[in-house]
Formats: structure tokens, sequence, C-alpha cells
């Protein structure tokens, strides 16, 4: 199955007889939640599913975003409506990077068919498709999730894999490089990742470049059929790049601590400018 499902396609599908379950998973960083955005209006149907609260753990040592404990991340998506065998369709604003979050714990967790949005709500509304101010009721699902559909890597083995692999830093590149760092304890990155800002895997629109143009980007960066791994900021938009990794047919893994959870310990080694080591 596809990771990413078109505007058309998804319209098809919701008018079908088995139409997805559908996840909003606006988010924006460091603000409050997206969810009055979502009642003024969403795709009809759609959950309202809160990134920082029920896609993710409190903030600590293990980074920004750590992962959500897995019964409570299975109870969320049963009340969104999600079965074992229910098709689930995920988006957010437009970014992707939370609705791809969300794609990745649905995988990870062992959901056969997940997919995201490509372009988002906004390509939805761009294309002409309605939105419903009507908060939805679904019928309790029956999803158990099951980790460890999807590769996992902690701090340890992210380092290994810059070492073996290829492991991309899918930050922007200033973040990289240590020129600025914003939000982290220390700017620059893990010593022998590759700069691969996620933005890149995108067009202008917000939809993922063709598969075969991500495939080439992402060879031109260092894949050779090996093992690859990501991370970002928090484990958001090296969700997202490990979905763009999808569509070009090479599986990898997340670091879902990121940089958030390696900066942290200031017993890890931080390499700065635009050079791996």
């Amino acid at each position: 199955m596809n990771a990413i499902i078109s505007v058309p396609d998804l319209a098809s599908e919701l008018a079908g007889p088995r139409p997805p379950v559908l996840l909003d998973v606006r988010w924006q960083l460091a603000g409050p939640n997206l969810r009055p955005q979502y009642e003024d209006g969403h795709i009809p149907g759609a959950v309202y599913v809160d990134l920082d609260k029920e896609l993710a753990g409190p903030a600590g040592s293990g980074g920004r975003h750590p992962l959500p404990e897995v019964p409570a991340f299975g109870a969320v998506m049963r009340r969104a409506g999600v079965c074992e065998d229910s098709p689930v369709v995920v988006y957010d604003g437009g970014q992707g990077w939370a609705a791809a979050r969300a794609w990745w714990l649905l995988r990870w967790t062992g959901h056969p068919s997940v997919r995201v949005l490509d372009g988002g709500l906004a390509a939805w509304t761009a294309d002409g498709g309605v939105l419903s101010e009507s908060t939805p009721a679904p019928a309790e699902g029956d999803f158990m999730p099951v980790p460890g559909s999807l590769p996992l890597l902690d701090a340890d083995a992210a380092a290994a894999l810059a070492r073996s692999g290829l492991l991309l830093d899918a930050r922007a590149a200033e973040r990289y490089r240590g020129d600025v760092e914003p939000i982290d304890r220390v700017g620059g990155h893990i010593p022998g990742a590759v700069s691969a800002p996620t933005t890149e895997n995108v067009g202008a629109d917000g939809r993922f470049l063709p598969a075969g143009a991500l495939a080439d980007r992402f060879k031109a960066l260092g894949e050779t059929a090996g093992e690859v791994g990501v991370y970002c900021g928090s484990g958001v938009s090296g969700a997202h790049e490990v979905l763009a990794l999808e569509i070009a047919g090479i599986p990898a893994g997340l670091y879902a601590g990121s940089w958030s959870e390696w900066s942290a310990d200031e017993s890890r080694p931080v390499a700065t400018g635009p050079d791996p080591l």
C-alpha cells in the first residue's frame, strides 16, 4: 500500500462503501493546540488528535516529544474509531510533519493500512474539498498496538549508524551546522550524520516529490542500499523524512529522542559546521 494518498483518491474513498478513519493532527511547535481551528472546519468525519498530549509522552530526559506510552496511544486510537482492519488516513494543516508522526506511530505499532494525505488540509481546500464543523462520535475501535513493526533507534544505535551506515539529520541546515539553535541546549549535529532537511522532500505546494526524485535525492546524500536512520529535533519532522524514504522505497529507522535527547546529555559528542565529522 502507498504511504500517501492524493486528494481525489481520498474524496473517492470517503464516498465509497468502506471509508477510511480520518485523523486530523493539526499542530504547531511551541504553541497551543489547534483544536479551535479543527472546530472551525475539518474534512468531514475527521477526529482531532492532539500531538503534544496524545502522540507524545511528557517532555524530559527522553526529549521534547518522547514516544507515548503504548497503552495510552492505543486508547487514543480506539476512541478515534481505529480498528485492526480499518484503513486510516491522517492529515495536518499542510506541512505534513504532525501527520507523519501519527503515520509512523500507527505503523510502528502494527497497523497495516495507514496513509498521509499528500499536502494535507491545504491541498484538500485548494482542490475544492468541503469542510465540516460537525464533530463526529465514532464507535469505539479495536486496535491493539504492538510495537516493533518499524525500526526504532536509541541514542547509541543512532551514533553507531552514523559510523556504519547513513544517519540523516532532517532539521534545517543552519541548526545542523550549529549556526543557530532556537530550542535545544546546544546547536550542531550527531558526529557522522548527514544534513538532509525534510523541507526539501516536498514541492512549493507541500506535496511530496515523485518517488523517483526522492530516491535520487537520498542516493545523492549517500544512500547505497545499506542501513538508514533519521533524526530531527524531537522526532516529528524526522517521521516526515522516514515517510519520504518510504515513498522512495527505502526503509529507515527513526531516532525518536532525536537532537532534543542527544543534546541534553552533556556526555554526548557534538559536531558543528557543514561536514558530518
